[in-house]
């Protein structure tokens, strides 16, 4: 069933057309991938759906009702979240008081209990249970990706956008986000996520979605994406799984 669909989508500034008429949706239950050059308007688009820029022209809607034009917060509790390039956390908070600010915030309705109850087991999913206590710069760069991802996946998401969330890290620490990114689709979240690590787009994507100069230039699985030359010529080269 499609949970979120993008048509037309344009957003210029000044004379450069940073997403241009790009059409997509992504399934229930499917991890989509959105892949392409830097510059390409992949994290525009990411503004885009969930409010932080407005659109020139198109509609997005989610669940089948318009949220285009709508504010961050309004599509946060509709059910979508996300993360960003650069991790945006509370430096001077602890990892519970960062993802206390999803739970608080990003729900109506929500008690101070029923959050703490909810974050508990939030860090404990992502990996950050025996951190709680720690403030964010004292973590490690995946440490401190995984409090914004479960910050996001503190405002119960039905839909989750990650950017770039494997940017910067070792092999290890790779395979580590790859397998928690799994385990957020199993619990039965939706996730449309930037990549530049091959390996992890191929490895985990249903679908993926490449943009060029913010213009969609291919849509397909894995296996298509990896022979469209196109994508090859723009983006991939000739040994796309050695890209990080």
């Amino acid at each position: 069933m499609q949970i979120l669909k993008a048509e037309g989508v344009t957003k210029s500034f000044g004379g450069l057309n940073a997403v241009n008429k790009v059409d997509f949706e992504a399934s229930q239950g499917e991890i989509l991938g959105l892949i392409g050059p830097n510059g390409a308007g992949k994290t525009t688009t990411f503004n885009l759906v969930s409010g932080a820029l407005t659109l020139d022209s198109g509609v997005i809607t989610f669940n089948g009702s318009k949220i285009s034009g709508r504010s961050p917060n309004y599509i946060c509790r509709k059910g979508i979240g996300r993360t960003f390039q650069i991790a945006k956390n509370f430096p001077g908070m602890s990892v519970r008081e960062n993802a206390m600010m999803g739970a608080l915030f990003g729900k109506k309705g929500q008690t101070r209990k029923q959050a703490e109850r909810e974050v508990s087991e939030i860090l404990e999913f992502v990996g950050l249970g025996n951190q709680e206590d720690r403030h964010v710069p004292d973590l490690t760069l995946a440490g401190q990706k995984r409090v914004e991802m479960a910050r996001a996946l503190a405002t119960k998401p039905t839909l989750l956008m990650l950017d770039e969330t494997m940017a910067g890290l070792n092999p290890t620490e790779v395979e580590d986000a790859m397998n928690l990114v799994r385990k957020i689709r199993e619990s039965g979240v939706t996730i449309v996520m930037i990549e530049h690590v091959m390996r992890a787009i191929m490895s985990i994507c249903d679908r993926i979605v490449v943009l060029h100069h913010g213009a969609k230039i291919a849509e397909g699985t894995p296996e298509e994406i990896s022979t469209n030359s196109a994508v090859i010529e723009v983006y991939l080269g000739k040994s796309e799984y050695e890209r990080s």
